[in-house]
C-alpha cells in the first residue's frame, strides 16, 4: 500500500498567523479571548484552548470589559471595533490581508452605489463569519447570494457590483456571474451590472493541486472540520 500526504496540504496564511499570534501571546499571559473559533478545525481548537485560549460568542464578546480579545483571519464587521472601542477592549486584529482588501472595496463599492441607488451583490455562506463581516460594510443593506436559486433577489433595473466570499468555488462563481449577466442582458440593462474575482488565489489555485493529487490515488482522506467553507469545497472536489 502506498500512502501519501498532499505536499499543499496544511491551513491557509491568513489562519496560521492568527493560530502564531495567539500562541505567542499565551506564551507570555495565561489567557486569551477569541471571537469565534479560531479556525473551523476542532483538533486545533482544542489544542489552543488547551493553551489558554477561549472561545466566546458575539454576545459574550459585548459583555467583555477592559481585556485582549483576538480577530481571527475571517475577519469582523465595523461594529466589532465599535464594541471595543467602548469597552476598552485592545483587540489582536488577525484578519486576513485578502479579506481586509475585500472588506475595503466592499465599502467604497457601497459608498458610490449608494447615489446611484444601487445593489451590492455577495457570493457566499449565509451567517458565515466572512460574510457577516462582509456584509457589516454595506450597513446590512448587501445582498447575499448562496446559490442560483438566490438571484431573483436581484432588482435587475438597477445597478449591482458582484463580490465573492474569499473561499468560495471558482466553477460556482463563474457560473453565478454568466446567470446575472444574463438576466440582466434579457432586462436590457447590461451596463448596469459590475463584478469582481475576490476569490483567494490560494484558494484557486488549490482546487487544481487537489484535483491533480486526488487523480493518483484509490482512496482519499481528507481531514477538515465540518463547518469550514474552503474545507468542504476541497472535499467536493476530492
Amino acid at each position: 500500500m502506498t500512502v501519501a500526504i498532499d505536499k499543499h496540504s496544511g491551513f491557509c496564511f491568513g489562519v496560521i498567523n492568527a493560530i502564531k499570534t495567539a500562541e505567542s501571546y499565551l506564551e507570555a499571559h495565561k489567557s486569551l479571548y477569541c471571537l469565534g473559533d479560531i479556525v473551523h478545525n476542532n483538533e486545533e481548537v482544542k489544542r489552543l484552548t488547551n493553551l489558554g485560549l477561549i472561545i466566546v460568542s458575539r454576545d459574550e464578546f459585548e459583555k467583555l470589559h477592559d481585556t485582549t480579545v483576538l480577530i481571527r483571519a475571517h475577519g469582523e464587521p465595523p461594529e466589532t471595533y465599535q464594541i471595543a472601542k467602548k469597552n476598552n477592549i485592545q483587540l489582536l486584529d488577525t484578519t486576513c490581508q485578502v479579506v481586509l482588501n475585500l472588506q475595503k472595496s466592499i465599502k467604497k463599492s457601497y459608498e458610490e452605489t449608494m447615489a446611484q441607488n444601487g445593489q451590492i451583490l455577495i457570493f457566499g455562506k449565509e451567517g458565515h463569519a466572512e460574510v457577516i463581516g462582509l456584509l457589516g460594510q454595506t450597513n446590512q443593506n448587501g445582498i447575499v447570494i448562496s446559490s442560483i436559486a438566490d438571484v431573483d433577489k436581484v432588482d435587475f433595473t438597477k445597478p449591482a457590483r458582484l463580490y465573492s466570499q474569499t473561499t468560495q468555488s471558482v466553477e460556482d462563481y463563474k457560473e453565478l456571474i454568466e446567470e446575472i449577466k444574463e438576466r440582466y442582458h434579457r432586462s436590457g440593462n447590461d451596463h448596469l451590472f459590475q463584478y469582481a474575482d475576490t476569490i483567494c488565489r490560494l484558494v484557486a489555485n488549490r482546487s487544481q493541486q487537489i484535483r491533480a493529487f486526488a487523480e493518483k490515488y484509490d482512496k482519499i482522506i481528507f481531514v477538515s472540520g465540518e463547518k469550514s467553507s474552503n474545507g468542504l469545497y476541497l472535499f467536493s472536489l476530492c
